[in-house]
């Protein structure tokens, strides 16, 4: 049972690096368009930085759920 929620919190933290990613390069939109613009201003100065980041994490989190599945289906 641990084991799953184990997974579940690593599957989650991949979505986040994912989400990360996607809205470091504009994909993710917001319906507001101060929301909007306010993103855009953060998203012109945390750009370089976020990316990174988020590919980090996307990737470090892809590790660990591959072998958290290899391990539970052992």
């Amino acid at each position: 049972m641990l084991d799953i929620l184990g997974l579940l919190f690593e599957v989650l933290f991949l979505a986040a690096g994912v989400y990360l990613y996607l809205f470091a390069i504009g994909k993710i939109t917001f319906a507001d368009a101060r929301t909007q613009e306010q993103a855009s201003r953060f998203r012109e100065k945390n750009a370089s930085w976020l990316r990174i980041l988020a590919l980090g994490m996307t990737a470090i989190m892809s590790i660990n759920v591959l072998v958290h599945l290899m391990q539970l289906l052992r």
